[in-house]
Order: structure tokens, then C-alpha cells, then sequence
């Protein structure tokens, strides 16, 4: 299996799941990623809004210490995981793949590097698709390929998804801008 395949497959899951998502709520997203563990297994969605992160927050004692704690929590979204029924192809062909913890040290990285690829072209392309917004929308929106636990590559990768413009809140929240 080539990456442009995979990329594909990921592409088309991730289109399904953002688009209904935009469909069915009429909000403000600003935040769009696909999630993957440390071992690069397939990966999930999720997303925020600023709609939703409000309503998520105003269940909290403090609405404000919430917002800066949860803003860029894909697992605290109540959109996390929406749309997974469209991964299960994604899901397959992750399947496929080598056995990524019974690799030698180079092919497991080698590996890693070809699912996170993977994962950051869909997501280039859906942007390029402005499945994200265009413009200055777009410039109120971050995606993300992000691997938990976090590591470096979440933000290397972030720069290279977004301008800077669409960048700057989250750098400034998250990675010590």
C-alpha cells in the first residue's frame, strides 16, 4: 500500500465526518484534528467550536480557568470521535500495516513517519478543499495531526498545516509561543 493511498482513505473518512459535523451544527469551528497514539494507530477525529467550548465551560465553577484548560482538548470536545462510523475503511488499512511495535528501531520510525504523513497530507488536502473555511475564516481555524501523548512532532506538524495567522492562539496556549 502506497502513502497516497492511505492519505486517500484518510482523506475521505475525514471529509465525511468534518462535513457532517458543519452540517449538522451551524457554529464556529476553530479547531479540527485527527488524533493518533504514541504507536500511530489509526487515527480518530475531533473538533471544537466556540459555541460548544462555552457550553462545555458554563458547567464549571470557574467558565473562564475551563476555557483555558479545554480549548485545545480534543478529548474534553463533545465532538470527539464524532463521525468515527466513516473510519472504518481507515481502520482496515491500518490493519494491513506492519505490526508497528514488532519492527526494528529504523523500520518501526520509518513507519511512524509513513502513518503521520499519511495523516498530515488528508488534512492538507481537505484544507486545500476548504473543507477548514478560506481566507480569514480559515485564518480563525487550526487542524492538527496530533499523537498522544503529546510530542514535538504536534507542533511541527501544526506549523506546517497553518499559517501563522491561524496559528497564533494556539502557540500562544499551548506551545509557549
Amino acid at each position: 500500500m502506497e502513502q497516497l493511498e492511505l492519505s486517500n482513505c484518510i482523506a475521505d473518512a475525514a471529509r465525511s465526518a468534518f462535513a457532517e459535523l458543519q452540517d449538522l451544527h451551524s457554529e464556529t469551528f476553530y479547531y479540527f484534528t485527527l488524533t493518533t497514539t504514541g504507536e500511530a494507530h489509526a487515527p480518530w477525529p475531533s473538533a471544537w467550536s466556540e459555541e460548544a467550548l462555552k457550553r462545555v465551560c458554563a458547567k464549571y465553577d470557574d467558565p473562564d480557568q475551563a476555557k483555558r484548560e479545554l480549548r485545545w482538548s480534543y478529548a474534553d470536545s463533545p465532538y470527539c470521535g464524532f463521525g468515527e462510523e466513516h473510519f472504518g475503511k481507515v481502520n482496515s488499512m491500518f490493519d494491513q500495516r506492519p505490526m508497528i511495535d514488532d519492527l526494528s528501531d529504523d523500520a518501526w520510525r520509518d513507519e511512524y513517519s509513513f502513518r503521520l504523513r499519511a495523516m498530515e497530507s488528508a488534512m492538507r488536502r481537505l484544507d486545500k478543499e476548504g473543507l477548514f473555511g478560506s481566507n480569514e475564516d480559515r485564518d480563525r481555524c487550526t487542524i492538527h495531526v496530533e499523537v498522544m501523548p503529546p510530542d514535538v512532532t504536534n507542533t511541527e506538524c501544526a506549523i506546517r498545516l497553518n499559517s501563522q495567522q491561524a496559528l497564533a492562539n494556539w502557540l500562544n496556549e499551548v506551545a509557549g509561543g
